[in-house]
């Protein structure tokens, strides 16, 4: 049991280790777009005088260097820059739709697509069929005096 939790320990240390040790100026700027107008991210502004990106890259790796991590320097420049720094939506709140509709409307399209391919291709209903009427549905006396009026008209 006692071996099991240090096992357990030395494995947390080693998550937290690794994730530490992940936490780059790649990796920070990459989350964070660039607010010049060029619409790219941190990492990737091709402007090489950015007034934004640069100053902003300096600020990034000095936070690294501090030893904060990743997500706690994207939740701190979202408090500083709002919303919009962030290279893609989170996951909560009125954020949610915009990962969940993309998924929505694709399976709502072909859900829409499958009832009108169903539509098309089903059997022509009854009131299409009653148009066109059978000889045999009318009176024979009827039909009878029709003839004869067409005969003598003739």
């Amino acid at each position: 049991m006692v071996i099991a939790l240090a096992l357990c320990a030395m494995a947390a240390d080693l998550v937290t280790m690794g994730a530490a040790a992940k936490t780059t100026l790649q990796a920070v700027s990459e989350g964070l777009t660039c607010q010049c107008g060029c619409g790219l991210t941190i990492a990737n502004c091709a402007h090489p005088t950015c007034g934004f990106a640069i100053p902003l890259r300096q600020e990034l790796q000095t936070l690294i260097d501090k030893g904060i991590g990743r997500d706690q320097i994207l939740v701190s420049m979202r408090r500083k820059y709002g919303e919009k720094i962030l290279s893609a939506p989170t996951t909560e709140g009125f954020n949610i739709l915009a990962w969940v509709m993309p998924f929505v409307a694709i399976i709502a399209g072909g859900a829409l697509i499958v009832l009108a391919m169903g539509r098309w291709r089903g059997a022509p209903d009854e009131s299409s069929r009653a148009v066109q009427p059978q000889a045999d549905q009318f009176d024979p006396a009827l039909r009878r005096r029709l003839e004869q009026e067409l005969r003598s008209r003739l």
